[in-house]
């Protein structure tokens, strides 16, 4: 017996609505608003580092000189340092009118806009140190600023809606990071520099006009951190804090050092005290090449994290408030993401650690597609315009996935999508200068990025808890970036070695076989830059993509057993 056309007609229509309810989220207030945000937090980063080189360059100022002003971006790395005085911390009169989340938003953008429009009045032939000083000052209120976005984004929506949010962020980043890159150029190139800075001063009032637009989040309670209890030392009080946030900004250092491998942060800020022949030491084992310099840089950064811990931590067997304000602040997220998931959170942490790092290994991509014989216009055109849109689309699928599936069956789907793109590097290089061939790669592989870096990005929101949420969301930013940051080093060694090895009959040797029937000049000009064979080298570069797909594996088998266990937990907690 056929249904009534009344009955067929409602069953029918949530189906449909069911089947659109990944597309339909995008057409919210929120995201709209969160693209708007991610503009506003891409587009001061390019401008420190990247488009000021070429100002810098062009005006005369030494490569070595411009080196040091890639510290200005070393603050990102280590926003998590001062994200817990964003989660405890009320700006006067702005909070009350704007909210918590936004009014640091909107104060940082307010320094941003000034330390732009400030560069964009300097000459860095005259005034090179005010220019340092004016980016420094710019990288540290972006940093800020992407720390409230973070908490406001979590914040403001469900678990459900996160995946939306975080590929609403990622288009805005990445439109911010084109305009970033190509504007200021073109307007220095017909104008002037200073016209192309004030030109993006004036760019962030996208980021101005988000703000108030979005949303005010639920109201922000800040946890009481009890300290009537212990006796109040006015002076004693005020020496231990000079010393512990002394101590704080040691161990940003310490970590920034290892992170960059740069020792400059650090010999600044102890070339006062050490002896010149110590900093010289140094900086020969941050320079040392190998599985040891990656050594090197994890000693400075376990270093720096245990300086954090001790900085933090109270004075055994002598409680003082300083020591009481600063374990709450750093050690009270830390605890409740340890007690929210127990024995889960050291394998979830590892699951952030391991989720990209078949992804950051590739650093190396440039130099082994100008090996194939690519010309840097055909780079520039697949990467910067198809490779573009590419990545855009894929962050809009993470977004739909997310909506459709649940984070949880997102991320470990975004799992595969890394390793399995690797695969078709592997085979671009059997295809040598191919167009069509560089072309399906490169769209692949960036719409496999967009979908995992959604969905790691909506997975770590999901983690937080209100109240902690900036101090929480920074720290998993920092650790999903810090493996590939290490093992990323050893890229071009394993490419190099690796090609050796084929070349003398080891184990990769099997692989030249793919590589006899090359394009003309493919690989020729990079086998003799490394010494070795085409077929050699083509080996070497085969083999290096198996190997980023093999350490993929383990962020996939990982993603399946936090899955299964976090689903099993949250289903006892719901009980």
């Amino acid at each position: 017996m056929s249904q009534p056309e009344d009955t067929a007609h409602a069953t029918a229509a949530p189906a449909k609505a069911k089947r659109f309810a990944g597309l339909a989220v995008y057409f919210e207030r929120r995201p709209f608003t969160m693209l708007l945000l991610g503009f506003s937090s891409g587009l001061p980063f390019l401008l420190i580092y990247d488009t000021l080189s070429a100002w810098l360059r062009s005006s005369g100022i030494s490569l070595e000189m411009i080196g040091f002003f890639a510290l200005a971006t070393l603050v990102y790395a280590l926003k998590f340092v001062w994200a817990p005085l964003l989660d405890r911390t009320n700006i006067p009169l702005l909070s009350k009118w704007l909210g918590h989340r936004r009014s640091w938003m909107l104060a940082t953008q307010g320094v941003i806009i000034a330390g732009l429009w400030m560069i964009s009045g300097s000459n860095p032939q005259d005034n090179l140190g005010m220019v340092a000083a004016f980016a420094v000052m710019v990288g540290f209120f972006g940093a800020t600023q992407d720390i409230a976005i973070d908490a406001w984004r979590i914040e403001a929506v469900d678990d459900s809606r996160q995946g939306a949010m975080a590929a609403a962020y990622q288009l805005g980043y990445r439109v911010a990071q084109i305009i970033a890159g190509f504007v200021p150029l073109a307007l220095a190139e017909f104008y002037s520099w200073n016209l192309s800075y004030a030109v993006m001063a004036a760019l962030m009032g996208i980021g101005v006009a988000g703000v108030l637009l979005a949303p005010r989040e639920k109201a922000h309670v800040v946890r009481p951190i009890p300290v009537s209890d212990i006796p109040s030392h006015p002076i004693a009080e005020k020496i231990e804090w000079i010393v512990r946030l002394a101590l704080i900004f040691l161990a940003a250092i310490l970590i920034g050092t290892g992170l960059t491998d740069k020792l400059a942060a650090f010999e600044w800020a102890t070339g006062w005290a050490l002896p010149q022949g110590l900093i010289n030491g140094l900086n020969a084992g941050m320079e040392t090449g190998g599985g040891l310099g990656v050594l090197i840089q994890f000693v400075w950064i376990i270093c720096g994290f245990g300086l954090l811990f001790a900085a933090c931590s109270p004075i055994p067997r002598y409680r003082t408030r300083p020591g009481a304000y600063l374990a709450a602040s750093f050690g009270a997220p830390v605890k409740d993401f340890f007690v929210r998931f127990g024995k889960l959170a050291g394998p979830i942490l590892a699951l952030i650690c391991l989720y990209r790092l078949s992804d950051f290994v590739l650093n190396i991509m440039n130099p082994f597609y100008l090996d194939l014989g690519f010309s840097l216009l055909e780079i520039g055109e697949v990467r910067k315009i198809f490779g573009v849109v590419a990545i855009s689309i894929g962050v809009f699928l993470g977004g739909v996935l997310v909506a459709r599936l649940g984070l949880i069956r997102a991320m470990v789907i975004g799992a595969f999508m890394s390793p399995v793109s690797n695969l078709l590097f592997a085979w671009l290089a059997t295809q040598g200068h191919d167009i069509t061939a560089l072309f399906i790669a490169i769209c692949a592989d960036n719409v496999a990025t967009g979908i995992a870096g959604t969905a790691l990005i909506a997975y770590m929101s999901s983690l937080t808890s209100v109240g902690f949420t900036a101090t929480q969301y920074a720290l998993f930013s920092s650790l999903y970036a810090l493996p590939g940051k290490l093992v990323a080093s050893q890229s071009g060694k394993i490419v190099e070695t690796s090609a050796r090895v084929a070349d003398s009959g080891g184990f990769t040797a099997p692989l030249k076989g793919f590589f006899h029937n090359l394009p003309e000049g493919s690989l020729v000009e990079g086998a003799a830059k490394s010494g070795v064979s085409v077929e050699g080298l083509g080996a070497g570069y085969m083999t290096f993509f198996f190997y980023s797909t093999l350490i993929g594996i383990f962020a996939i088998v990982l993603a399946f057993y936090v899955a299964r266990r976090q689903i099993r937990l949250q289903a006892q907690q719901a009980q």
